[in-house]
């Protein structure tokens, strides 16, 4: 039975996984199936593969295609894969989602172009041949830190009237007032645009309209992401303030040189997928010790959470 398309970004927590290395530094292709099948298994509404958590800007173009190939591949159906296509050259990036679809990735997602400064016709000629390049949906990634300026909300309301494959942005920019004005104007235009907030953070993701959160915990605490999720779809903001506060703390504690906080923290939790590529650095062994006494006052190790593969 062939795939429904995508019409919406799914909602809920959207998991990422990195890419494993062997000592040598070349991909760890056995490993990334277990962590893929893993993954899956926490039960997350999507995985978007091969984003810039995964070291994507460190990989050769073949090294990529063949991660959404394997991702695809394990998943087998059982959650919707959206393939990062994001590249600083256009036609590198229109050569990743022809690929992401003849390999049967459920959707892309694509950043702005990195490194040039160019003008938002530029930015607009870009994104328009990407997602014209496949028949799959297609979501932007809106984040200012990489490209230097914020996507606004009239752009993507000129890309939803040309594009009517365009169906949600995870918005990065942690700009609330962004955030509002993304959702109010695009639903106006396409009422199913989704708009998921990027990294932890759920109550204020749900409650200004987005449909969840890319977690980057989501490979450490999956079930405290999934708990936290199902309050803020319950409308128990309340309830679910601690968590969000846990959320937050492990945000804090991964996002200084990730994803290397993240590869150690999933060998603490017995999940080893090997170091980091140049030019990102492993942690120390006492940055280590410091990281491993965080994770025991947000309760990794009590059991709440999955240990192993």
């Amino acid at each position: 039975m062939s795939k429904q398309p995508l019409r919406t970004v799914p909602h809920g927590v959207m998991h990422v996984p990195v890419t494993p290395f062997k000592a040598d530094n070349s991909v760890d292709y056995a490993t990334f199936e277990k962590l893929v099948d893993w993954h899956v298994r926490q039960k997350p509404s999507s995985l978007c593969v091969i984003l810039h958590i995964a070291e994507s800007v460190s990989l050769t173009i073949e090294e990529h295609k063949k991660l959404i190939e394997i991702s695809v591949k394990v998943t087998n159906g059982r959650v919707p894969v959206i393939a990062n296509v994001s590249s600083a050259g256009t036609d590198i990036a229109v050569d990743l989602a022809r690929h992401s679809e003849k390999v049967g990735a459920d959707a892309t997602i694509c950043l702005a172009p990195y490194y040039w400064p160019v003008p938002e016709e530029a930015l607009h000629d870009h994104f328009y041949r990407v997602a014209k390049a496949s028949s799959l949906p297609f979501m932007i990634y809106n984040s200012p830190i990489f490209h230097g300026t914020s996507l606004t909300p009239q752009f993507l309301v000129r890309l939803i009237e040309e594009l009517p494959n365009f169906i949600g942005e995870k918005e990065a920019s942690h700009n609330f007032e962004y955030f509002i004005e993304a959702r109010r104007l695009t639903q106006k235009a396409r009422p199913e645009f989704g708009l998921i907030l990027g990294v932890e953070y759920i109550i204020p993701s749900m409650s200004m309209g987005g449909v969840g959160s890319m977690s980057i915990a989501g490979s450490v605490a999956p079930n405290m992401m999934q708990k936290l999720y199902d309050l803020c779809a319950a409308g128990k903001y309340g309830d679910a303030s601690p968590l969000q506060d846990k959320a937050s703390h492990y945000w804090q504690i991964f996002k200084p040189e990730y994803p290397s906080p993240i590869k150690a923290a999933m060998e603490m939790m017995g999940r080893p997928v090997g170091t980091v590529r140049g030019p990102m650095r492993p942690l120390t062994d006492a940055q280590k010790v410091t990281l491993r006494k965080e994770l025991e006052i947000l309760g990794a190790f009590d059991g709440s959470e999955p240990m192993g593969w």
